[in-house]
């Protein structure tokens, strides 16, 4: 059975001087959760932010925190994002040598355990963590920067672990260089979770915001179709 289709918009593309405003605006043109990118300078070449920011917006929206540690090692700080207010917590499987570990933790923390692989990382790596997951993040572009092209190859590598899931009840969300332009293609072979940043916040405004989440909704619905 497919599921539901949803819009994350990322953060990081948003304007950090009125975040809580964006916050507001995202929610308002019809995103479905909030993607919080969180980044280190020692796993990817970029640094974010971290629980503090989390914490401070959770008051302000009900959306899912979908939560993607692109950090290493992330189990120390697991339990700090899980009481910030993450919904999901997602950790890369190229992060740490014990990745089973890992998502034994944030289950344990009665949060959503989800696992990230990078372009180069082959999906075999999760096969026998399949029973733990609740969501599989591909990622379609290399972590640590908005606005990269979308890598094509990837669409296939979505199709093969959409491929490993079957019937399971775990999301396939994709992240990276993804908008109106592809993500027919993607929840076609199998995604049903989309990331944008760029795509979305370069509006500026609650109107472009709507637009570009009702394009990407309107290409996913032909995606979902043509997968049937």
């Amino acid at each position: 059975m497919a599921r539901d289709i949803k819009i994350a918009p990322s953060i990081l593309a948003a304007d950090f001087s009125r975040l809580g405003e964006e916050i507001r605006a995202i929610e308002a043109a019809g995103g479905d959760w909030l993607h919080l990118d969180v980044m280190d300078g020692h796993f990817v070449p970029n640094i974010s932010f971290g629980p503090p920011i989390i914490e401070s917006l959770r008051p302000l929206t009900r959306k899912t925190f979908d939560v993607h540690l692109m950090i290493a090692p992330a189990d120390p700080y697991l339990e700090a994002f899980a009481k910030a207010g993450a919904d999901g917590i997602t950790v890369h499987a190229e992060a740490g040598p014990h990745l089973d570990r890992s998502l034994q933790m944030i289950r344990a923390l009665g949060k959503r355990a989800g696992v990230a692989i990078n372009p180069a990382t082959p999906e075999s790596v999760i096969q026998y963590e399949l029973d733990r997951l609740d969501l599989i993040l591909v990622m379609t572009v290399n972590p640590g920067f908005g606005g990269q092209a979308f890598i094509p190859a990837m669409i296939e590598k979505v199709r093969r672990v959409k491929a490993m899931i079957g019937e399971r009840p775990i999301d396939l969300e994709v992240d990276g260089g993804v908008g109106p332009h592809n993500c027919g293609a993607l929840v076609e072979a199998g995604a049903n979770v989309l990331v944008a940043g760029s795509a979305i916040f370069k509006g500026g405004a609650v109107e472009a915001y709507r637009m570009e989440i009702e394009a990407m909704c309107d290409q996913a619905r032909q995606g979902l179709l043509q997968r049937r």
